[in-house]
């Protein structure tokens, strides 16, 4: 990840706002504070990836947990339908 002060980002806005399509950017200030500017299409993938990730984690737990029920394929049942 890039990094730059924010003086160097205010005087090269164009060429980090490009730049942040392709990877994040820090802007670490000189007391410690840091601030990330990224894209929205990374940003929205990265809320995506969270969201699927808290998904799985949940239905672990229910698994885990015993909060399932066994779902058995009763495939005659559902093949009669089709057929003429």
């Amino acid at each position: 990840m890039e990094s730059t002060s924010p003086r160097d980002f205010r005087a090269n806005l164009k060429d980090y706002m490009d730049l942040v399509t392709e990877k994040p950017l820090r802007i670490q200030r000189r007391e410690g504070d840091a601030c990330i500017l990224m894209s929205e299409s990374y940003y929205e993938k990265l809320l995506n990836e969270i969201y699927s990730l808290q998904k799985s984690l949940v239905s672990s737990n229910q698994a885990l947990s015993g909060q399932t029920k066994e779902f058995l394929l009763d495939t005659k049942s559902r093949l009669n339908r089709f057929k003429k």
